[in-house]
């Protein structure tokens, strides 16, 4: 049985890769690390987490009655980082633009999020982001003179039209 690959899309196995984050074996490197970690977390449901990272000036404004009812009807699909600025290891901020896909009520949906991180007593720490929906993705009908997607090899308007 090969190993799970870990929800980041990091392509690695879980247990190398985001695991020893949530589990407080050692601390993320840098805020795409922390990111990537969250976004796992998130996908895990282990929310332990998400509060343990987030800046303590953020503790108190955040719902985690919300965050705990969106974990239940949410079920991740994938993560996709655009572009980081700093965060390194030796940086004390970070940006990272992400764009994370997830199921809810079996709709499909998207956010992009351009997250903020800070280094808070020397580890990352999530501060905040903003937040954009994208359009949820509509799957195009095919037109008549197309291929049926049923795949029996016929235009679409001689067969499943």
């Amino acid at each position: 049985m090969s190993p799970r690959l870990c929800h980041c899309g990091s392509g690695r196995p879980f247990d190398h890769c985001c695991r020893p984050l949530l589990d407080g074996e050692r601390e993320a490197t840098s805020a795409e690390e922390l990111m990537r970690s969250r976004y796992s977390a998130y996908a895990e449901g282990r929310l332990d987490y998400i509060d343990r990272t987030y800046h303590s000036s953020q503790q108190k404004h955040r719902d985690s009655d919300a965050v705990e009812q969106a974990a239940i009807r949410v079920t991740w699909l994938g993560l996709e980082i655009l572009a980081t600025e700093q965060g390194g290891p030796g940086d004390q901020q970070g940006r990272v633009d992400f764009i994370a896909r997830y199921t809810e009520n079996g709709v499909e949906h998207a956010i992009r999020e351009r997250s903020r991180f800070v280094r808070e007593q020397g580890r990352w720490v999530y501060l905040d982001g903003e937040v954009k929906a994208l359009p949820r993705r509509q799957d195009k009908k095919p037109g008549r003179n197309d291929p049926c997607p049923c795949g029996s090899g016929k235009k679409y308007k001689k067969c499943c039209a």
